[in-house]
């Protein structure tokens, strides 16, 4: 009997979905044990110390979610 290998890409949309929040919430379950890149970890610092010397030019989330709801009509 020639029996097919069961993949994810014959998941339901649904069933993917599932598979990549539980994915997800696995690897927010560790934090520490995600690898992050020198230039990753510079890219961050170098935000944090532009937000630290000018903090007005950050955005409230909520302002960001209403200029992007109103920009593509959401």
């Amino acid at each position: 009997m020639n029996r097919k290998t069961p993949s994810v890409f014959d998941l339901t949309p649904s069933e993917k979905l599932q598979l990549v929040e539980d994915l997800w919430d696995d690897l927010a379950s560790s934090p520490s044990d995600i690898p992050v890149a020198d230039w990753q970890k510079k890219e961050l610092d170098r935000r944090k110390a532009n937000l630290m010397r000018c903090p007005v030019a950050s955005s409230a989330w909520e302002d960001v979610k209403i200029r992007v709801r109103s920009h593509y009509g959401r």
